[in-house]
């Protein structure tokens, strides 16, 4: 038999665990006050009884492996049980069996150790909703989250490793039992280790450390940058035993943000037109201002390209850009999107939810469409520009932000204030600095470097090595007119791509629309198969009204026709 002990004077594991001990009868022999309070009995109570009477039948199921730890000294962790507390209420463990051996190294009884699953989940949830307003007691809060993405160890005063989660051992290489009972300076070798290690200041100045990023070497080897999070852990008289760092694997975020900045790079908004060198030295005094930026172009001409590489180019890139498209909303709801709502504010409004202007606060709100909105919003909007202040749907505080705001539209947005359909000061306000992006038709000089650009990207994407196009079709896209300006041209290059089969994209595997070039001055091309001339045209006319599905104006867009021209050619060769 061995001697009770006293667990409220040793250290838990943590202050959420309930610990007992049994002996080797399995009969209880210590019981902590968090025990009591999980169960709901007393030490008195529970001291002395069989373990299965107080955590019930799970504990001896065939499945529960106590006495592989009685007889073998075997720790194990995370076991499921289930079982009724003195309320009467079933709860949802999760339990530790590790060994208690005497001093002679034999096992003499068990220590177990358990925490209530339902509590577990509610912090994580906890943690995640308060985030910055939770991190003083972060320490806690992480060491038991197992299941969270952050590494978390934990150390003693001697800065032996304590506790290795999952994520930690992903992040380094190291399973828990290579790291348990380690240095940490020793195991992680990193670049702070030392004196402006963040885990030796929060325990020399006794202050949480945020933020702090270091690097580590991994267990094969590999540098790898992390961002720290460091506090100290108290037992309940206060004492300091030990602390808590959790860490985040930088890799991969920096590798997508180098990324996303490579893809929005001035370079990648093509061409050597004098319109797009002169967008270029535009964009170059645009990107280091505050500036509102009104983008004006036709569909398809780029202008989330332009508006994205603003962004990422600018002191705002590492906030966040958020676009909203103003015409894919009606009134109400894009209202709703923009500023938010308060719980109850319209039917459906079931909870509070942030609006886009929230969302974006400290980076880009691009507002897509704007010559859509209505005058409702126009107010709202002109406000929010003027003082960086609004209020949710259905609520009376005001909210501040500091937001960065580049609209886009392809309508002649001085003509829809001409009208009364668009606000002038609205306008003005948004105008600050004016930028065109001219159509492709106005830029065909640049379709070669367009067209080489795609090429590259669907030879990656499909894994063809198209090499480029021949002579005949460059000739076909320069004629073309390009209703759909680069959009357009990308999705014929795309179709080129299906359908070509050798490395070189020719004319035949073009779309319909292109090979015809401008159908009113060069569908003679297609007389040269050796159809007569009304055949070939007709033949092209069935070809791109089975592309656009039947539509008349899509077709006559495509074509450079008016519908007029259009109805009179399908009359002609009975097309209606």
């Amino acid at each position: 038999m061995v001697e009770p002990m006293d667990i409220e004077k040793n250290p838990v594991p943590l202050a959420m665990d309930g610990v007992l001990v049994v002996d080797r009868e399995l009969k209880i022999i210590s019981f902590s006050k968090t025990a009591e309070r999980i169960t709901g009995y007393s030490a008195q109570e529970a001291v002395g009884k069989p373990l299965q009477d107080i955590l019930g039948p799970d504990t001896t199921s065939p499945s529960f492996p106590i006495l592989d730890t009685l007889q073998n000294g075997r720790i194990f962790s995370n076991l499921d049980i289930l079982f009724v507390d003195r309320n009467n209420v079933q709860r949802s463990l999760s339990v530790t069996l590790s060994p208690l051996c005497d001093i002679q190294g034999k096992v003499s009884g068990v220590v177990v150790t358990f925490r209530d699953v339902a509590e577990m989940q509610h912090l994580a949830y906890q943690l995640m909703e308060r985030t910055y307003e939770v991190l003083i007691e972060k320490n806690k809060l992480e060491a038991i989250l197992n299941s969270i993405t952050d590494g978390v160890l934990t150390i003693d005063p001697e800065w032996r490793i304590t506790s290795f989660n999952r994520a930690a051992q992903q992040i380094t290489g190291y399973s828990q039992q290579e790291a348990l009972g380690q240095n940490c300076g020793s195991l992680l070798r990193g670049s702070a280790c030392g004196q402006t290690c963040p885990m030796r200041r929060t325990i020399e100045t006794g202050q949480p450390t945020y933020n702090a990023e270091v690097e580590i070497i991994t267990k094969d080897g590999q540098k790898i940058p992390i961002s720290v999070n460091t506090a100290l852990l108290y037992d309940d008289d206060g004492n300091v035993v030990g602390a808590v760092e959790s860490f985040r694997d930088l890799s991969k975020i920096r590798q997508l943000t180098l990324e996303l900045e490579e893809r929005y790079r001035f370079d990648n908004i093509l061409g050597k037109s004098k319109p797009m060198q002169e967008l270029y030295e535009l964009l170059e005094n645009v990107v280091e201002t505050d500036a509102t930026v009104l983008i004006q172009g036709e569909s398809g001409t780029g202008k989330e390209l332009v508006a994205r590489a603003i962004h990422y180019n600018g002191p705002r890139r590492n906030k966040p850009f958020v676009a909203v498209s103003c015409s894919a909303l009606a009134e109400s709801l894009l209202e709703s999107e923009l500023f938010g709502h308060e719980k109850g504010a319209f039917t459906g409004a079931i909870r509070t939810k942030p609006g886009r202007f929230e969302l974006a606060n400290g980076g880009t709100l691009f507002l897509d469409e704007i010559g859509d909105v209505s005058p409702a919003v126009q107010v709202k909007l002109l406000r929010v520009l003027d003082e960086q202040k609004f209020e949710r749907v259905g609520g009376t505080k005001t909210l501040e932000v500091d937001v960065r705001v580049i609209a886009a539209t392809n309508k002649n947005l001085l003509e829809e204030v001409r009208k009364g359909n668009f606000r002038e000061d609205l306008y003005y306000r948004l105008n600050v600095v004016p930028i065109w992006l001219p159509p492709l038709r106005e830029r065909k000089d640049d379709i070669p470097l367009l067209v080489q650009h795609f090429i590259d990207r669907f030879n990656r994407k499909m894994g063809k090595n198209i090499r480029g196009v021949s002579s005949q079709a460059l000739e076909c896209l320069m004629s073309y007119h390009w209703p759909g300006n680069i959009r357009e041209l990308e999705n014929a290059i795309e179709q080129a791509f299906v359908r070509c089969r050798g490395e070189e994209i020719n004319v035949e595997h073009l779309p319909a629309t292109v090979q015809a070039g401008t159908i009113a001055t060069e569908v003679v091309k297609v007389v040269t198969t050796g159809r007569p001339f009304e055949e070939a045209e007709k033949q092209v006319l069935l070809q791109v009204l089975r592309e656009v599905g039947g539509s008349r104006t899509e077709a006559a867009r495509r074509l450079g026709l008016s519908k007029a021209t259009l109805w009179r050619k399908m009359k002609k060769f009975g097309l209606l």
